[in-house]
């Protein structure tokens, strides 16, 4: 019997052995990660997978001056970022409210609209699902301080049993080091405090001390200097952004005309914001045998 083990013990040790040769193996071939350089492009990804900020060679946005119906969340939004870049304090930034509203359209509307007079201003984007890996984004940015860089999360929030978001409240203004001076975190997000209101009533009524497990989950949204809200559109703001797109893209209708598709359209999507009157644009564009891009 005493053989037996041995035997088994030494087979064990044989495959853990052979493993660990393929592990190193597959490490040898995988590629070490690009050193970061921000001078590669204005827009980087983060790839939690492999640790890179990957550049983009194009960013996906709308001129500044084409979102319309936010003119005041244009107006403090663009002026944070601006003092950010010159180097001035300015605040985090959370975009929150009514989908399809121009959030982060937003966002890379104003770098966009900044990066021609301030070059080393980046913009990083982080994904939901990568939130956990923030602080290892933040010590790569924190050592490029020639640089400033905008990290951006689109559509951020947690749902009941997520606890990345202690993760979130320490990088952004928790630890020893704090977050770097030449970083600013923007978030949009569909909900004001970013977490569902079932899961901060659960743990109203499920905790010794309901106000501070209440106090806890919402001063997540506390980390954000700046709240931005956005709400769903009249018509008449509406309109105005179909025009503004129409006349960019130079489409060939009368007032009227668009006027009425455009209601229409709204119509049969049961809603009204950018997102459908960008939509109603690229339809109408396509029809009438038009590009509708601004690249």
């Amino acid at each position: 019997m005493t053989r037996g083990i041995k035997d088994r013990q030494s087979s064990a040790q044989h495959t853990l052995n052979a493993l660990l040769r393929i592990a190193e193996a597959l490490e040898r071939l995988s590629p070490p990660p690009k050193p970061f350089d921000p001078e590669a492009a204005e827009a980087f990804v983060w790839e939690e997978e492999s640790g890179s900020l990957l550049p983009v060679d194009r960013v996906n946005r709308v001129p500044l001056s084409l979102l319309q119906g936010i003119d005041s969340q244009k107006r403090v939004l663009l002026d944070n970022t601006r003092r950010f870049a010159k180097g001035l304090p300015a605040n985090n930034a959370l975009l929150w409210g009514a989908r399809g509203m121009g959030k982060s359209s937003l966002v890379k509307a104003v770098h966009g609209a900044l990066i021609e007079d301030y070059p080393a201003l980046k913009i990083v984007e982080i994904h939901r699902e990568d939130i956990d890996s923030l602080p290892k984004v933040l010590a790569l940015l924190r050592r490029k301080a020639a640089f400033r860089f905008i990290v951006f999360c689109d559509d951020l929030s947690f749902d009941a049993g997520d606890s990345s978001y202690k993760s979130l409240k320490a990088a952004l203004e928790g630890g020893v080091e704090g977050r770097p001076e030449n970083v600013i975190f923007y978030a949009t997000s569909n909900r004001r405090h970013l977490l569902p209101r079932e899961m901060i009533e659960n743990e109203r009524s499920t905790a010794i001390n309901p106000s501070d497990a209440v106090q806890e989950k919402v001063s997540l949204s506390d980390r954000f200097g700046l709240w931005l809200g956005f709400h769903n559109c009249s018509q008449e703001d509406f309109l105005r952004m179909v025009e503004a797109y129409a006349e960019a893209f130079r489409l060939d209708i009368g007032r009227e005309a668009l006027h009425r598709a455009a209601l229409e359209w709204a119509s049969g999507r049961g809603a009204r914001s950018g997102r459908v009157a960008w939509q109603f644009i690229q339809d109408l564009a396509g029809r009438m045998g038009k590009k509708a891009t601004f690249q």
